[in-house]
């Protein structure tokens, strides 16, 4: 008799366990109103289907997406996840490269990052380096679960602060077959160092630490960082670039930070005790590192690559082993490229006038992830 009731208590605690996950898990999905109306800075492709979807991630996020595939396609296809830049949204930048990849016959996903546009999350606008690559791979996962999509075809695009990211959750992620990293920043490197390492004395760090650490009591939800409106006389030319892009017709949108008022003041705090991408040189999927030759961030992806291929390089304070499979990652420099023409191309007038440049080079994008999603 003892030994039924033990049995009993057992299978009741079991019960209550897995009804207690499952109600857990099923917490974890937020339902998420979002706009049905094509609002993107960029035309819709005739080329493409589009639909808003929704995945959630590990830490009980839920993420909003743009789901891009091309029209006619059949079988199963390689897809891509892209974010970025730092404090845009889907609407951006990110949307636009998910849909040229599109046209090119690849299942994509442009999506909010937590805490922002329309994704889950309170605060907003805030960030964290195990959130935002979990992003990454959340949306791997999403990605994995399409009929449509081969799960063993998934590349990521990363541009600007997404591109270092997306090197991050390639070097954790095997699942990651081809990453791209556009136009990049190291976030948790400037969030440290400062732009080209001008601060990277303990000096620096402990005045910086101080004040966010008062910031955190005197106001907490404190707004900065969005582009600095109006554009003083004597603002640096990549400042300019950055206003042209995300303050005027040609790139902003309502729900972009950089558009607006910014990011928490606190919201990078733990970027900048971070060093996330000091395991890059450990990758051994296909990786592409693409910049500006004029771009104020070069240094980012230049050193980034160097690191990822050599296991040394300026910038980084550890010394690894030389990357086992040096022989799928490469550096492509766009000649006259800056920063922002990245984004989406650029043009050869202010606002979005004129000529489109068209430096994003897609043929390569679509060149490389067909060779290495196969």
């Amino acid at each position: 008799m003892k030994k039924v009731l033990l049995a009993m208590l057992a299978v009741g605690v079991l019960t209550a366990c897995n009804s207690n996950k499952q109600t857990t898990d099923n917490d974890m999905v937020q339902k998420l109103e979002l706009t049905q109306e094509w609002d993107k800075v960029f035309p819709l492709s005739e080329k493409v289907n589009h639909q808003k979807v929704t995945f959630e991630t590990q830490y009980g996020l839920t993420l909003a997406a743009d789901l891009y595939t091309p029209k006619d396609a059949e079988g199963k296809l390689a897809a891509i996840a892209v974010s970025g830049p730092f404090g845009a949204t889907k609407e951006q930048s990110s949307g636009l490269y998910a849909m040229r990849m599109a046209e090119r016959g690849f299942v994509t996903l442009a999506f909010d990052p937590s805490y922002t546009g329309e994704s889950s999350g309170e605060p907003r606008r805030t960030a964290s380096p195990d959130i935002n690559t979990e992003d990454f791979m959340a949306a791997v996962d999403y990605l994995s679960k399409q009929d449509n999509v081969d799960a063993e075809k998934i590349g990521i695009i990363g541009i600007c602060g997404w591109g270092g990211i997306a090197l991050n959750a390639a070097a954790a992620d095997t699942r990651i077959k081809a990453t791209i990293a556009s136009t990049m920043y190291d976030m948790t490197r400037v969030a440290g160092n400062g732009y080209y390492d001008s601060e990277d004395k303990e000096e620096s760090r402990h005045a910086a630490r101080e004040a966010i650490s008062k910031q955190r009591l005197t106001d907490a939800k404190a707004m900065a960082g969005g582009v600095i409106d109006p554009l003083p006389d004597d603002a640096p030319q990549f400042v300019k670039d950055y206003y042209d892009y995300y303050k005027t017709e040609r790139g902003y949108h309502s729900r972009s930070g950089n558009s607006n008022d910014g990011w928490r003041v606190i919201g990078t705090q733990a970027y900048a005790n971070s060093r996330f991408l000091y395991y890059i040189n450990e990758i051994r999927s296909a990786v592409m590192v693409m910049h500006g030759e004029k771009a104020h961030s070069r240094y980012f992806g230049e050193a980034a690559y160097k690191y990822m291929v050599e296991g040394k390089a300026e910038g980084y304070n550890v010394v690894g082993k030389p990357n086992p499979v040096p022989e799928n990652k490469q550096l492509l420099i766009i000649p006259g490229a800056s920063h922002c023409d990245l984004y989406d191309g650029g043009y050869t007038e202010l606002v979005g006038k004129g000529e489109p440049k068209n430096m994003i080079p897609w043929d390569k994008l679509e060149e490389f992830f067909k060779a290495n999603l196969k």
